[in-house]
């Protein structure tokens, strides 16, 4: 069963973030997968997910976005129900 489509992009107090990230360098120092969650859905980030950073500019802003991209297939193949939430 699939799951619905999403595209949700949610404002963090910096302390927040801040234990987010941390949590998540850990994870990626450590080569593990990681759980998550985002404005109420709670997901896990499997361990060899691909992570980019990205620079926008235009209209007198600009914008860094730090992402990680994986398929579903590979989340699903590699289950750690132990992680971590991020």
């Amino acid at each position: 069963m699939s799951k619905e489509a999403r595209d949700i992009e949610r404002i963090y107090a910096t302390d927040e973030v801040v234990a987010k990230l941390r949590r998540l360098a850990d994870a990626l120092e450590k080569g593990e997968s990681f759980r998550i969650q985002i404005a109420g859905e709670r997901f896990r980030v499997p361990k060899h997910a691909e992570f980019s950073v990205e620079h926008e500019r235009g209209d007198g802003e600009e914008e860094v976005e730090f992402q990680l991209k994986w398929s579903t297939a590979e989340a699903d193949s590699d289950p750690e129900d132990d992680d971590p939430v991020v």
